[in-house]
């Protein structure tokens, strides 16, 4: 065979192998490109339906790939009103706040339900830029088990601009449980506390709002042992909070198991 035409051969045929493995690698995802023309705009039905998955899916993934538990507190109980608060404190920018929204969402969305959730991404100019995420500023949550208090700190657009800013009783919670000062923090009831992301935002690179969802119903998709393992996790605290009520959601298998998995290891 001519020299010239075995390289050109050769060559074409590592072409070929390369777009498979591109496609194998990015099939099912969109370019995260995509994302910032979603920023701002109310989350659709559609996709929120898409969060509320079986119980026989988290019942298969339980825990998933979540790399962190929350940590038990001795506190007095922190309520709102007559009923146990979740305190979330994150920022718009912060790609760890925006896979960990995700979980949460679904989480809250088993004990009540959002109204005016926006889609969010975290910073462009940072580390993991544009996760696609949402954000909980000017969003309602109605519950009648729980109350559900955000404060999101800054904006997701460098220079990063003040959002919200903490109560004084607020700080006072997060310095005194997170001298770190890092986010996200998450409060459950003082009965314990989360700092820092259950996963790494790594795992939602390439995807947008809908391929995300639309994984979250296969068990073996690293996006639902990351995002459905948290909710869950999320959901056993919750079920902590508000003495197994409602039975619906707390009796399931996976918040038993859940539980069980955190106090073998001392959380």
């Amino acid at each position: 065979m001519d020299r010239k035409k075995m390289y050109v051969g050769l060559g074409a045929a590592i072409v070929i192998i390369f777009a498979v493995l591109v496609y194998l690698n990015t099939s099912g995802r969109s370019p995260s490109s995509n994302v910032t023309a979603y920023i701002g705009k109310q989350v659709p039905q559609a996709l929120i339906s898409e969060l509320n998955v079986p119980s026989s899916v988290s019942n298969k993934i339980v825990e998933g790939t979540v790399g962190q538990f929350p940590t038990s507190i001795s506190a007095p109980p922190l309520r709102s009103g007559t009923k146990p608060e979740v305190l979330y404190i994150g920022a718009e920018y912060c790609p760890y706040c925006a896979v960990t929204r995700w979980g949460l969402v679904m989480a809250l969305m088993r004990f009540g339900t959002f109204s005016n959730l926006r889609y969010m991404a975290s910073s462009s100019s940072d580390v993991y830029p544009n996760t696609p995420t949402f954000t909980f500023f000017n969003s309602t949550y109605s519950s009648n088990y729980i109350s559900f208090v955000s404060v999101e700190t800054s904006t997701s657009v460098y220079p990063y601009q003040p959002l919200q800013n903490m109560t004084a009783f607020q700080s006072a919670i997060f310095s005194k449980y997170n001298p770190g000062g890092g986010i996200p923090f998450i409060d459950f009831g003082n009965i314990s506390i989360q700092n820092g992301a259950p996963f790494m935002p790594q795992v939602l690179a390439g995807y947008d709002w809908n391929s995300i969802a639309g994984s979250l119903g296969n068990v073996n998709s690293s996006v639902a042992q990351s995002i459905v393992g948290s909710a869950d996790v999320f959901t056993a605290e919750i079920c902590r909070m508000t003495n197994d009520t409602p039975s619906n959601v707390c009796s399931q298998p996976y918040v038993t198991s859940v539980l069980r998995a955190m106090s073998a290891g001392g959380a």
